[in-house]
């Protein structure tokens, strides 16, 4: 299970990151200063993906035992 987790977590860090830059983008006040908002939003984005990877690999491997 720790292999599909890690090969969500890649997928779905990807994509929370990057939800997350555009918000940090279109946010005007956060917009300003987006050289040092940036990185925080990218690991925001890939530490929120960690858990949430674990779960989607759970039902995954549930699905597949079945």
């Amino acid at each position: 299970m720790f292999k599909i987790s890690l090969i969500v977590w890649i997928m779905l860090g990807t994509a929370l990151a990057g939800s997350a830059v555009i918000a940090v983008l279109a946010v005007p006040s956060l917009a300003a200063e987006a050289m040092k908002n940036i990185p925080f939003a990218v690991l925001a984005g890939f530490a929120v993906a960690m858990p949430l990877s674990y779960l989607v690999a759970r039902r995954i491997g549930a699905a597949a035992a079945r």
